[in-house]
Parts: structure tokens; C-alpha cells; sequence
């Protein structure tokens, strides 16, 4: 029987996550029971709101239990079958979590074509992150030819496509991203229109000069001094997607003065439409998103780039590193070959 490593949520983090706060745990693998699969997992996605889950409070999802393996998208292999749906060999995409092998009775499993694509754009431009772009920007942030799309996090898994897409759908692309190598690929690899250095002494001012027109879509996944910068060049009407915050995950308090009385007056009198999304909202869509990404990525108007870590027990390192941007691209731990 082959044994399952698995990285279990230890003990609830108080501001940035620890090493201490994931155990690794080996256990016999499970056994599939009738209408089951095994599962041999491939590639583990790490995103974002992984931080959210290992909180004890109310949000969109229930958060991990203490003791439970740590959630998360996965490419797997069906290694034992006894549903007469799926087939040993077969490849899916499945919500597994931070381990090695899983049993699933085949519910929201979705097979994948290898030949099609590469098996980790599952999890990447072709999968969550892709598609949260895509309907979050087309759905929320409606962009229109001439206006100017500002994404933070712009070399990320999300942003990177969002403004892609701005640029596809005739709007002026401008990113924001960390560091002179990430701006680099923003500016060069991915074709954004102008992109600013949120590390630069004079970052707002920076993003000032590259938005002399105002911004009209504001795609926010960091909050902080990002935030900061920008709220002052939105344009009347503009609109903002709020798919993260990823500045202010491991807050344990409110720090400064409280500007939200400001920033409401702001919102009415300039008219600004800000919408927190989860993807999950918008399943209808996910039939367009397949068709039209995979005609983008096959005409190359859109571009991706992953950061792929081996072996599962460097899954909590690469998740610490992420929360502090320094991952390059989609981060995805290959657990097996």
C-alpha cells in the first residue's frame, strides 16, 4: 500500500504564517470504496486566499480545520478506479489539498487532455486564476477601447491576464508590479502599455505620469499603499473589482487614521462602482472562458509564466514566499513526476 505525505494546518497563524503553523504528516494512502477513485496528485496549485482558509472567521468558505489537510487545486491521476465514469490513466482536475494521494467518488472532477495543453494551465491561465480574470475584468470592469485598465500584482497568475485581456479588448494596459525583473516581463514579455514599480520611492507619482487620463478600471488584488496611489486617479464612473488584498492578509490589526468617511464621499461624488467578486459567481461563464482563452493562447494574445517548486514538503515555504511576492508567475508545487 503506498503511503500518503500530507501537510496538515498545525495551528492558526497570527499575522504572517510560520513553518510551525503546517505539520507534515505519512499515513497508509486510502482505499477507494465503490463509486470511488484514487487519486495520485501531479501538480498542487498555492494561491492567495489559501490565507484566508487557515483564519477561524466568517467568510465566503469554511476555514481548515485544525488538524486537516490544507485545501487546494490539484492535477491528479486516477491510479485505482471503481467508478465507471473515470478510468486508471485518466488525468483530472480536482480540489485534493496539500497531499499526495486523495480518494474523490468523482464529483466535480474535470478530465484533462494533455495533448491539448500543458497539464499546470489547469490550474493556472486556464484554470481559477484565469478564469477570476476574465469574468471578474469583462463582467465587473467592462472595459472599453480608449480607456485605461490598471491591474496590481501584474506579473501574477490574475493579473498578468487581466491586462491581457484590457489590451484584447482595446484598452490602454498599465501594471503594477515589484521589482525591476517583474516590470520587465509586465512591460516586455507581456505587452502591457506601461507598467510602475510599487517599490519606487516615487511610485505615485510614477503611476500619476503612466494614467495621464485618469483610470477608468481598477482591477485590485493587493490593497495597502497600492491602493493609496490609485484612489486618486480613478475617473468618475470608473470601476473596481476587488478580487484581493493580498497586502493586508496577515494583518492582526487596523493601524493609522480612518479614512473611510473620506473615501465613501469620494465614491459618491465620483460615482465609483467597487464590487468585491468571488469566481465562483460566475459558473455560466465558464464555457466562453475555455473557448476563448485557449484561441488566445493558441494566436499568442495572451502570454503566462509559471514558477514551479518541487516536492510537496516545500509547499509551505513557497506559500510563505508567495504572501510576500516572491513567486514569479502561477506558483505550482510538482508533487509527482
Amino acid at each position: 500500500m503506498p503511503t500518503n505525505t500530507r501537510i496538515v494546518l498545525a495551528a492558526r497563524p497570527q499575522g504572517r504564517p510560520k513553518p510551525t503553523d503546517f505539520r507534515i504528516e505519512t499515513v497508509d494512502a486510502p482505499q477507494p470504496a465503490e463509486g470511488e477513485v484514487l487519486l495520485k496528485i501531479l501538480y498542487l496549485s498555492l494561491d492567495p486566499y489559501m490565507r484566508g482558509r487557515m483564519n477561524d472567521a466568517k467568510s465566503y468558505a469554511k476555514p481548515v480545520d485544525i488538524g486537516a489537510v490544507m485545501e487546494g487545486g490539484t492535477v491528479a491521476e486516477v491510479i485505482a478506479s471503481r467508478n465507471p465514469k473515470f478510468a486508471v490513466g485518466d488525468v483530472v482536475l480536482s480540489h485534493s489539498g496539500w497531499q499526495s494521494f486523495a480518494i474523490s467518488d468523482g464529483a466535480g472532477l474535470r478530465k484533462l487532455d494533455a495533448s491539448a495543453a500543458p497539464l499546470t494551465t489547469a490550474l493556472g491561465v486556464l484554470g481559477m486564476p484565469g478564469f477570476t480574470a476574465y469574468a471578474g475584468l469583462l463582467t465587473i470592469g467592462k472595459p472599453q477601447p480608449g480607456e485605461t485598465v490598471v491591474v496590481a500584482a501584474a506579473s501574477g497568475a490574475v493579473g498578468s491576464v487581466v491586462g491581457q485581456i484590457a489590451r484584447i479588448k482595446g484598452s490602454r494596459a498599465v501594471g503594477i508590479a515589484g521589482g525591476p525583473e517583474k516590470c520587465a516581463f509586465v512591460r516586455d514579455e507581456l505587452g502591457f502599455d506601461a507598467v510602475v514599480d510599487h517599490r519606487s520611492p516615487d511610485f505615485a507619482a510614477e503611476l500619476a505620469a503612466a494614467c495621464p487620463d485618469g483610470i477608468d478600471v481598477y482591477f485590485e488584488n493587493v490593497g495597502g499603499h497600492v491602493w493609496d496611489a490609485v484612489f486618486p486617479l480613478l475617473n468618475e464612473f470608473a470601476r473596481i473589482p476587488v478580487c484581493g488584498l493580498i497586502a493586508q492578509y496577515n494583518a492582526t490589526e487596523h493601524a493609522g487614521t480612518d479614512r473611510l468617511p473620506t473615501m465613501m464621499r469620494e465614491v459618491l461624488s465620483r460615482s465609483l462602482n467597487i464590487r468585491g467578486f468571488i469566481q465562483r459567481e460566475f459558473v455560466d461563464q465558464r464555457k466562453d472562458f475555455y473557448r476563448d482563452m485557449a484561441g488566445w493562447i493558441a494566436d499568442g494574445a495572451v502570454r503566462y509564466r509559471e514558477d514551479i517548486v518541487d516536492g510537496l514538503e516545500n509547499a509551505p515555504q513557497a506559500f510563505m514566499g508567495l504572501l510576500e511576492g516572491k513567486n514569479f508567475g502561477k506558483l505550482v508545487v510538482r508533487v509527482a513526476a
